[in-house]
């Protein structure tokens, strides 16, 4: 069964005030049957299977943050986090595989004009894998561009993209071109997926196995001058603030960090899910009563699930407080800022410690390689492993509170 093409969301001042009654959002649930039923081949093939690619690229899911006059939806932060939550609920691959779309996609934003209508003359639908960290590659300038060549980590969705996102160092005789107080010049690029290589075997890992997420390398490859753009340095700072429309005028932390966040808590659903199903049907060894009959069983269901939506509801909150400012025509502040990226933070903190009180009271279930407490377990710890919701955000945002200054990490 194909899924029917999502309309375009016309975009006003204020948010959807039910976020789930989204058509979007509710095609997303309404997948997650499906993905199921795909777990076991994503695993064993490590990537997302073409039928479900094509399932998810007929859902619009592709294309949820690209402006409208791309053909794309033009979603809020919100529907958007939301559609991610509910995919990795089916599976942490696909939501995670996603997430990094969109980030990618807004990334791609930030190109010359021509570079964005190259990437996008072929639909909305353009998938983006790739990594938006420093480093991996080097690049010589020539006419009309650079000749690149490197090796990158984290190619997630490499298999079903079209475009590829890296940055570089630029070499002027040898040696890399720096700033003005002497450290080293990136600039990002979007490769053509047929100009690199996916390194087969880079990616053996516990979770996320379905991501992908491959390293891949370019060797002496073109890379036109329309395709690549300053690198924003630490601080992921919005370079696609031109198009119109308060989505793309909220600042870079509406979307980075809570990308990751979403996946993590979407993941935390389905294990307190997993956790539920199970204690209705199991008697623990050396127990007479079902493993739902048990106070610490109910106790930790109660608190997951507690912990799961207070974080979840506090980073929601924060999103919308940047978008009602901006919708206001005002500059958000610093200090807004660091509140919404502490919330992702934070909610994909409290999703960990509710996935592992599952974790914790599923017994030897939780343990066995199929089982789904297993699954949502390796592939939450994962994700939490990611930069963008590290713990070592909390001190940046503690200085911002105490008036100090929080380092190049957040402007």
């Amino acid at each position: 069964m194909r899924g029917k093409p999502m309309q375009q969301i016309a975009e006003e001042t204020r948010l959807p005030v039910d976020i789930d009654a989204q058509p979007v959002v509710q095609a997303a649930a309404a997948l997650r049957p499906m993905i199921r039923r795909y777990q076991e081949e994503i695993e064993r093939d490590q990537r997302l299977p073409k039928a479900l690619v094509e399932q998810l690229h007929a859902a619009g899911f592709y294309r949820l943050v690209i402006p409208r006059d791309l053909g794309g939806l033009q979603v809020d932060p919100l529907t958007y986090l939301r559609v991610v939550e509910l995919l990795a609920e089916g599976a942490g691959s696909v939501g995670w595989n996603l997430a990094n779309n969109g980030v990618g996609q807004l990334i791609t934003l930030g190109l010359p004009d021509e570079g964005v209508h190259e990437i996008y003359a072929h639909g909305a639908a353009t998938v983006i894998a790739g990594t938006a960290l420093q480093g991996g590659g080097q690049a010589v300038p020539v006419a009309g561009g650079y000749r690149v060549s490197g090796r990158w980590q984290f190619g997630s969705g490499c298999q079903e993209a079209s475009w590829m996102l890296g940055s570089f160092q630029i070499l002027d005789g040898g040696q890399p071109r720096r700033t003005p107080d002497g450290t080293s010049l990136y600039w990002r690029g979007i490769f053509a997926r047929a100009d690199v290589q996916i390194v087969e075997g880079s990616w053996d890992v516990s979770g996320l196995r379905g991501t992908g997420s491959f390293d891949w390398t370019a060797e002496d490859v073109f890379l036109p001058e329309r395709r690549t753009m300053p690198h924003a340095g630490a601080p992921l700072d919005n370079q696609w603030r031109r198009w119109p429309g308060v989505t793309y005028a909220l600042p870079a932390q509406a979307w980075v960090g809570p990308h990751h966040s979403a996946v993590i808590t979407g993941i935390a659903r389905a294990g307190i899910d997993a956790l539920i199903q199970l204690a209705g049907g199991k008697t623990p060894r050396g127990r007479t009563g079902l493993l739902c009959e048990n106070p610490q069983v109910q106790d930790a269901v109660g608190r997951a699930d507690a912990m799961l939506n207070a974080g979840r509801a506090y980073r929601s909150a924060m999103i919308a407080e940047l978008w009602h400012t901006v919708a206001a025509g005002k500059e958000t502040t610093l200090e807004q800022r660091a509140r919404c990226r502490l919330a992702a933070v934070y909610a994909a903190d409290s999703a960990r410690a509710a996935m592992d009180l599952m974790y914790r009271h599923g017994g030897s279930t939780s343990f066995q390689r199929n089982s789904r407490l297993a699954e949502c377990w390796r592939d939450l710890h994962v994700v939490g492993q990611t930069v963008t919701i590290a713990p070592e955000w909390y001190p940046i945002g503690g200085r911002v509170y105490l008036g100090m200054d929080p380092g190049p990490r957040l402007r």
